[in-house]
């Protein structure tokens, strides 16, 4: 069956040859680019490092994550608001009364409380264990 649309048939000229079977096609720039950064990356590549090995630090180190960041907050002796939270956080207010709810109370089973100091702003902070109601 010929085809009829002339942009897609291809004439081979004298020079060129078609692919024989079994041969790889042709290395462009971008496949021999790629091939040279694996093989370097696998020769300078750094071993892991062990927990053994790891220098020990007489620092605290800094919260890591958004949770770290609020935990430590609500940890504290007057426990913090929404709005800390937030500004900490950069979520918005309902993300961050969801956060309390689902994962500390429900994931890490923490007791959260909340009180309204005489500012008439709320504050939260977890409870230990002498304070939890019971």
């Amino acid at each position: 069956m010929a085809n009829s649309n002339p942009e897609l048939v291809h004439i081979l000229s004298p020079s060129e040859s078609s692919p024989e079977v079994g041969t790889s096609p042709p290395e462009t720039a971008a496949t021999s680019k790629h091939r040279r950064r694996s093989s370097k990356a696998s020769s300078d590549a750094i071993p892991p490092m062990s927990v053994s090995t790891l220098p020990a630090s007489k620092h605290v180190a800094a919260p890591s994550t958004k949770t770290d960041l609020i935990l430590i907050k609500l940890k504290s002796a007057k426990g913090t608001t929404i709005e800390a939270m937030r500004e900490a956080t950069g979520w918005q207010a309902h993300s961050v009364r969801g956060f309390l709810s689902g994962t500390v109370k429900r994931k890490l089973g923490l007791a959260v409380t909340s009180e309204i100091g005489k500012d008439g702003v709320r504050s939260y902070r977890i409870c230990t264990s002498g304070e939890a109601e019971g």
